[in-house]
């Protein structure tokens, strides 16, 4: 007995097939009231924010803009890229180093890294803004023969550049730890096979090593680079108030209204936060490739494609 015909039938299905299911999605009431609190509680937050007036939004207006705090969100920049290349640059060696046959280099970098992941980065600034006092002048040259170059340290205003020394020091022992996350993630057959190529260590890392390595090193940098743009806020230790939360302080110190500031210097924060967060997505999807088993709508349409061909007799055995 065949069973009854519930619709019209595909073109070249089989009559005896079953009527395809109809998944009907589980609902999850719970999930629309947790959504529904966390809703009016924020609107509450967000109604008691604005009638509030401690936050003296007109003075939050007014300073958003600012010039002098533009500036200081300029300076934040420039920190955090320079001192993040620094840092990454010194973090590949390093990493290598702790990786290389050579216990020389093995055991130099481990004790760079014991220094500067043992100490605190507030307490490593302090140190580079008591650099001019510790190290009156620096000579350059042969000891006790001749001197190429001399510097004297004090006469030099340089409060970024040992800011930015200070943070891509710091950075590099973190990111040398990353780097060295990243390599071990790669297979050890992928060396081999390079050695097999005949690759010497340095090509095989650069060549073959680092780049498969990218895939695990991408997120935790795009990490590392959005904790450096609020590590900035440290670098009145050196001291050096150029930067946003430096400016917002300072503007602070003479309205006597800190409240509306620092809204102003955590908004600028947000805002270019945000910016690298949206780079960090594209940048991990972009060394992700090939990465993932998930194909694409075109690849799951030749699949099927190729399932549904009709096979004849001659090709049935070859297919099984």
């Amino acid at each position: 007995m065949s069973s009854p015909s519930t619709g019209p039938q595909p073109t070249g299905a089989d009559p005896t097939d079953p009527d395809p299911i109809k998944a009907v999605p589980l609902r999850h009431p719970g999930q629309w009231a947790a959504a529904a609190v966390v809703l009016v509680l924020a609107a509450l937050f967000v109604y008691g924010a604005a009638t509030n007036a401690a936050y003296a939004w007109d003075t939050y207006a007014k300073y958003l803009f600012d010039t002098r705090i533009l500036s200081g969100v300029w300076y934040t920049l420039a920190l955090t890229v320079l001192a993040m290349l620094i840092a990454i640059i010194l973090g590949v060696l390093l990493a290598i180093m702790r990786l290389s046959p050579n216990p020389v280099l093995r055991y130099t970098a481990w004790v760079y890294l014991w220094v500067f992941r043992g100490t605190p980065v507030y307490v490593q600034l302090v140190f580079w803004g008591l650099f001019p006092s510790i190290y009156k002048q620096i000579d350059l040259g042969i000891p006790f023969v001749y001197q190429f170059a001399h510097f004297d340290i004090q006469s030099l205003n340089a409060a970024f550049t040992f800011a930015m020394i200070g943070l891509a020091l710091n950075e590099a022992a973190y990111m040398a730890e990353i780097v060295r996350a990243g390599v071990s993630s790669v297979g050890e057959g992928q060396s081999e096979a390079s050695v097999a190529l005949g690759m010497s260590w340095a090509q095989t890392m650069r060549r073959t090593v680092l780049p498969q390595a990218m895939r695990v090193i991408i997120p935790p940098t795009g990490n590392e680079v959005i904790s450096m743009l609020k590590t900035t806020s440290l670098v009145a230790a050196v001291p050096f108030t150029g930067e946003v939360y430096g400016r917002a302080r300072d503007i602070s110190g003479v309205n006597f209204q800190p409240i509306p500031l620092l809204m102003v210097a955590s908004t600028w924060y947000l805002i270019v936060t945000s910016v690298l967060m949206v780079g960090q997505y594209y940048l991990e999807r972009y060394y992700s490739k090939g990465a993932s088993r998930q194909m694409t709508a075109r690849q799951l349409k030749a699949m099927a494609a190729v399932q549904n061909a009709p096979v004849v007799d001659g090709e049935s055995d070859e297919r099984r």
